[in-house]
């Protein structure tokens, strides 16, 4: 006898809706230092019993990991998205700020992720890999406009705002890193744009 696979169901709206909803309490509670919140308290903010948390999430550390990819994947996301509705410097613009609110939200539940059993190290090898995709495919854009000089270097842009972030994590650093970004926009230029 053979096993037969059934294909996989895409989820109900109700379960879609229960999920985000579960996703953006935790967040909201990592947000206000409720690192440990109970996983009842989740359930109970987001309006759902315990045993939708755990259908969804069947432990913490698949919940907190779920809160750190769901904001990758907006990241990542984004980039095609702004490239078809922007010019390639202002799509890049627009990425990199929200880069920098990508660094403040992972700062935000980094004291969560330091707690995961398996550890983070696969994880941020993931992120890396996705970050790396998508800044590469704008910043070649914008040297193939001739916007952008030939030798830029697309993980240099990250490095520079993940270090503005790492330096001065007090109140008011995504500012300056927000305005870091047309520091490095203007720099980055060809002298033909």
């Amino acid at each position: 006898m053979t096993d037969v696979k059934k294909p996989r169901r895409r989820p109900r709206s109700d379960g879609q809706r229960n999920r985000q909803q579960l996703l953006d309490v935790a967040k909201a509670a990592f947000t206000v230092g409720e690192v440990d919140i109970p996983l009842d308290e989740v359930a109970r903010r987001a309006g759902v019993g315990i045993g939708t948390l755990y259908r969804h999430f069947p432990n913490r550390d698949a919940l907190i990991e779920a809160v750190y990819r769901a904001e990758l994947d907006r990241l990542a996301e984004a980039a095609p998205v702004l490239a078809a509705q922007h010019p390639p410097v202002e799509a890049l613009r627009a990425w990199m700020r929200l880069f920098v609110d990508y660094i403040a939200a992972k700062q935000v539940i980094a004291p969560a992720l330091n707690g995961l059993v398996g550890g983070t190290g696969a994880l941020y090898a993931h992120s890396g890999d996705v970050l790396k995709a998508a800044v590469n495919s704008l910043v070649s854009a914008a040297i193939a406009a001739g916007e952008f000089r030939a030798d830029i270097d697309p993980l240099d842009l990250l490095r520079a705002l993940a270090g503005v972030s790492n330096f001065s994590a007090g109140p008011g650093w995504e500012g300056s890193a927000k305005r870091l970004v047309d520091i490095l926009i203007t720099g980055s230029r060809s002298s033909a744009s």
